[in-house]
């Protein structure tokens, strides 16, 4: 199994087999998934279906449309208020 080490300024060199199992090059950046007993890296790509379940398992409930709406505007609402001063 590949191991890395975690440097003092917290970066990894992530080993060659591993990039290339995830298709990992230059520049791609990668998300940590929480994961019952640690983290997934999953590698992120501009591809629509590549979001598919990125954000399962993140919250504990769902949260409607309106409450999503007014969050926005309650966010958008104090920005402006900031801009203004």
């Amino acid at each position: 199994m590949p191991v890395a080490t975690l440097t003092s300024k917290g970066q990894i060199t992530v080993p060659q087999s591993v990039r290339q199992a995830l298709g990992l090059h230059t520049g791609t950046k990668v998300d940590f998934v929480p994961v019952a007993g640690g983290f997934k890296v999953v590698p992120l790509r501009n591809e629509a279906p590549t979001l598919k379940g990125r954000f399962a398992g993140r919250v504990s409930k769902p949260v409607s449309i309106e409450a999503m709406d007014e969050a926005i505007a309650t966010e958008t609402s104090a920005r402006n208020a900031r801009g203004k001063r």
